[in-house]
């Protein structure tokens, strides 16, 4: 009877995967943390010193140092979850929560090897070159999905409703998460630096920047709605967490990027977010409907409320919201639209088999 020979490669199987601690949560949650906020000091000295012409900035070394710092945080994250010798297989039975942020850590890599290479040979980007370059596309959507880790790792536990450390927990990565895609669509924003039309010619034509902000508030809706659908998908929404996010979302933004005009816009935005969500959380259970119904008609009105305080304020504030009736009335209802097809297609998509 011949015996079997294998070698240790072949005779490692991937572990079972322990449970995340909440040390590696949060260790993830700093390194994230760094990470994007390397990013914001990168986006403010672009937005205030539009001469930069080198790769070689402070600003740079403390992006790059944050994906530095978040890949060996994942490194250290997955070696107990990984046999004494790694294969492939036993990389891809990892866990959805550390396989989605090492899908993303390799996107870093990958865009900042790029990147760095880009703007050795063709220079650094200027205005909309910035949010077309295939190496920044690349930087943030690693960053998106580094970010978002920690909030996986905690869903993989059994808790059903969020602690105030976890909803904080929660909060932080998932405005990591939210954040870098914001400033990248600065093109397509809201929150950004433009609010109101210009008003300059009536009607508006199709291709020109006060048609440009239209598509902002689409955007912006979209943006600002999918992270909390998605952690309500988990857990129930602690009180304050979705407000908190929209208002911390657009006063960044207007720091980063419009902090030498009014604060009306952000302020109104943020002002606006709390007080639906008081409102709707003593309305929402007078309201017979299931789950998904009180969704859909949270995405109804939610967006179309906040939009239109941000134009009403701006009519006080500034005379005009650079619209006419059909722009506006248009506007709200295409946010209103946009509301609920955010929730039909963030509530439906299907969990990712492990």
């Amino acid at each position: 009877m011949g015996v079997i020979v294998t070698t240790s490669v072949e005779a490692a199987r991937p572990v079972e995967a322990a449970p995340f601690s909440a040390k590696e949560r949060w260790v993830l949650l700093i390194a994230s943390a760094w990470l994007v906020i390397g990013l914001q000091l990168d986006a403010y000295a672009h937005a205030t010193t539009p001469e930069l012409e080198t790769f070689w900035t402070p600003w740079h070394g403390v992006l790059y140092s944050g994906i530095a710092a978040s890949g060996f945080t994942l490194l250290w994250i997955m070696r107990s979850r990984l046999p004494g010798i790694p294969t492939y297989r036993s990389v891809l039975a990892l866990p959805n929560a550390l396989r989605l942020p090492l899908a993303g850590m390799a996107f870093l890599l990958v865009g900042g090897g790029v990147d760095t290479l880009w703007h050795n040979i063709w220079g650094i980007e200027q205005d909309m070159e910035i949010f077309v370059s295939p190496s920044h596309e690349f930087i943030i959507l690693g960053m998106a999905l580094v970010a978002m880790g920690p909030t996986l790792m905690l869903a993989t536990g059994p808790e059903k409703r969020l602690s105030v450390g976890g909803a904080f927990l929660v909060g932080i990565s998932t405005l990591f998460a939210a954040l870098p895609v914001h400033i990248y669509s600065l093109h397509a924003s809201a929150i950004g630096f433009r609010h109101l039309g210009s008003g300059d010619i009536d009607p508006v034509p199709i291709f020109s920047p006060d048609a440009q902000l239209i598509h902002g508030y689409v955007f912006s809706t979209i943006l600002l709605l999918v992270p909390f659908i998605v952690i309500g998908r988990r857990w129930p929404l602690p009180f304050g967490l979705a407000s908190v996010l929209v208002a911390v979302i657009a006063v960044l933004m207007h720091l980063m990027f419009d902090s030498r005009d009014d604060w009306w816009p952000a302020l109104t935005l943020a002002a606006a977010a709390f007080a639906l969500e008081i409102v709707l959380r003593l309305v929402t259970p007078l309201v017979k409907v299931g789950a998904n119904g009180r969704w859909i008609l949270f995405g109804l009105v939610a967006p179309p409320a906040a939009w239109g305080a941000v134009l009403l304020v701006g009519q006080i504030q500034e005379g005009s919201t650079g619209y006419n009736i059909h722009m506006l009335t248009g506007l709200l209802t295409l946010t209103a639209l946009t509301g609920v097809g955010t929730v039909l297609v963030a509530r439906s998509v299907q969990r990712l088999p492990e």
